[in-house]
């Protein structure tokens, strides 16, 4: 097995190494779940920055100034008022986005990797339907308590099978291959959010797939870029402003459990950071666009 399919095809290495260490030294959760952040979760966003600020993105960033620079700018304020006025909805809205959000880079891995057009819409109206599923557990468990631990077996039983049915009909379907490991994988990333009792492990334990899928895919971009001399950050400075961006912002978040009320307010700070990585990469991973074909697309074929 290849490095690219151990972080992007089928990470699922990531997840296990995590539930295993939440359930067998539970009293260090909180030390798990800063470190997840550190090392996957906010250096993801925060490859976002240099991979984006980069000089083969000046003249689109200029010629797109709404795009770039306007709706940034709004989604920031926003955060900032709906964290503040209607603290419950907007997180709500965090919820839904980081969902839809985590499903869409599903959908673009498929594209990468799927052999035909009809084996690709199989994959993405499955997953659509099996996380839109994961979002209403969620809201019924975390949100609404109406799912109590009561009913999680049975929970369980549902979708486990559901994940089996579809995975059997793919093999059927379209046979064993590479690609049946990127489509388990995109099925699978929202399901811890059956068992868990925090809905931050919710959040982050599947998700660390689309956390390594996307720091992958964008240094193997960087490396492309720096060859074609394309590229105004080295590699180094590359890594080092991503870690640098995901110990900052994991510390901010930490201050959100903080008894003082303006300290823990400095969540926010993160919080518009992923809003922020949401909308940015929707745009920069958009390969209908003729810049990103050239700019990205290219790289991650051939390199």
């Amino acid at each position: 097995m290849n490095t690219e399919f151990n972080l992007v095809k089928f990470p699922i290495i990531f997840p296990i190494i995590y539930g295993l260490l939440l359930y067998l030294f539970p009293t260090y959760e909180n030390y798990l779940i800063f470190f997840t952040l550190v090392l996957l979760a906010e250096s993801h966003f925060g490859a976002t920055w240099p991979f984006l600020l980069n000089k083969s993105n000046f003249s689109y960033i200029k010629e797109n100034k709404f795009s770039f620079i306007f709706i940034p700018i709004i989604i920031s304020i926003l955060c900032l008022i709906g964290f503040f006025l209607f603290k419950s909805i907007f997180l709500l809205i965090f919820f839904m986005a980081n969902m839809y959000h985590v499903t869409r880079q599903s959908f673009g891995v498929y594209k990468l990797y799927a052999g035909k057009i009809n084996e690709f819409r199989f994959q993405e109206l499955s997953t659509y339907l099996l996380n839109f599923i994961f979002f209403l557990i969620g809201f019924f468990r975390f949100y609404v308590p109406f799912i109590t631990n009561n009913y999680l077996i049975y929970l369980n039983i549902f979708i486990l099978s559901l994940i089996i049915i579809m995975l059997f009909y793919y093999y059927l379907k379209f046979k064993i291959n590479s690609d049946f490991f990127v489509y388990f994988t995109g099925l699978i990333i929202f399901y811890p959010i059956c068992f868990v009792n925090n809905p931050v492990h919710a959040i982050v334990m599947g998700v660390t797939m689309h956390y390594t899928q996307y720091l992958y895919l964008t240094y193997k971009v960087h490396l492309g870029r720096l060859k074609d001399k394309a590229v105004n950050i080295s590699k180094k400075k590359f890594i080092i402003i991503i870690f640098s961006y995901a110990l900052l912002m994991s510390i901010l978040s930490l201050f959100g459990k903080n008894p003082d009320e303006v300290i823990s307010s400095l969540i926010i700070i993160p919080i518009t950071g992923q809003m922020l990585h949401f909308f940015l990469d929707s745009q920069l991973w958009k390969f209908s666009v003729k810049h990103n074909r050239v700019n990205i697309l290219n790289y991650l074929k051939y390199n």
